[in-house]
């Protein structure tokens, strides 16, 4: 750890005032170590150089640990907060990498309440962040845009927190549904059973359904866990699960320590610089069309089907 300039002292003790205003519980010396990255003694005295600023800081009583809590018991100094037009900004930018309908919705509603918070500095705020974002940008992504409104995302949830049935044409054929989930990936997927289908779980287009309805009839979603289900497979497909085993060329090793797989990965650095990846999921088309980005530096060590498949789809690709 290393002691900081007073510049960056005065600094970091104002964030700390905004840190425990966030903290309805206050904070812990073990908080402001980390937080900062700084000694016990140097936590204490930032807490300390707070105390005799704020005299509205004090112990508060946690029951859940043996920690000592501080924290504000004046709510008013949360006016002192304030928004600069880069954090408004890289907000903005996020508007750009966000799929899902409801969670933009969200983030616009987010930055409108934060420009609304800085009126008095509205027009200069509003000129940097223009600014802002005409210089810093996010490289395209190459991916699909499918429509999913915001009243069909509202009413699939709607349908999801009470066991309601829905039903909706898919596939020129009228279902009735029993929504257990949503899986967001180049497409949002409905995660339900079929009443027709018996007790069988399966992932539907969303964008596909059409004339979508909710009924009054309730079923019993049996207490799933979307996100075990989630994480059986390699993205949204799924069926056989694989013991994969993966080795990576060093030439790609530093990317591939840094590279999140899948939940169930074990990701390990052999002598020869080598990185082998192991997981487990389903999915096979889905690993495939992954590793296929690896390129040369990618072999598939496990499962023989996997790698078979592998190969038949690189052979399959035409080059004339």
């Amino acid at each position: 750890m290393e002691e900081k300039p007073r510049y960056s002292r005065v600094s970091d003790i104002l964030d700390l005032m905004t840190f425990m205003l966030s903290r309805v519980q206050g904070v812990t010396i073990a908080d402001i170590m980390e937080r900062y990255n700084v000694s016990r003694r140097t936590a204490e005295r930032m807490r300390d150089s707070l105390l005799n600023i704020f005299p509205d800081v004090e112990e508060i009583e946690v029951s859940q640990d043996d920690y000592k809590h501080w924290g504000f018991s004046n709510r008013s100094y949360s006016r002192l907060v304030s928004f600069t037009p880069e954090e408004a900004a890289n907000l903005e930018q996020l508007k750009d990498v966000v799929d899902n309908p409801k969670s933009l919705n969200y983030l616009n509603k987010t930055i409108e309440k934060i420009k609304a918070l800085s009126s008095k500095h509205h027009t200069t705020m509003e000129d940097e962040i223009e600014m802002l974002l005409h210089t810093e940008g996010f490289a395209i992504r190459q991916r699909p845009n499918y429509s999913v409104n915001f009243e069909t995302l509202t009413l699939i949830r709607d349908a999801i927190r009470d066991s309601r049935v829905i039903t909706g044409g898919y596939h020129n054929k009228q279902r009735r549904l029993e929504p257990l989930g949503l899986i967001y990936g180049e497409k949002t997927y409905l995660v339900a059973k079929e009443l027709a289908k018996g007790d069988g779980i399966y992932n539907y287009i969303l964008h596909k359904i059409k004339d979508l309805r909710i009924t009054n009839e309730y079923f019993d979603n049996e207490d799933f866990d979307l996100e075990s289900y989630s994480k059986r497979s390699f993205g949204v497909f799924q069926g056989e699960i694989y013991d994969v085993k993966l080795v990576f060329s060093p030439a790609v090793a530093e990317d591939i320590l840094c590279y999140n797989f899948h939940p169930t990965q074990n990701i390990e650095k052999q002598s020869d610089g080598s990185v082998v990846v192991t997981f487990q999921a389903s999915g096979e088309r889905e690993i495939i069309w992954h590793l296929f980005k690896w390129g040369k530096h990618v072999k598939i060590i496990a499962p023989l089907k996997l790698k078979e498949t592998y190969k038949d789809y690189i052979r399959s690709i035409d080059l004339t």
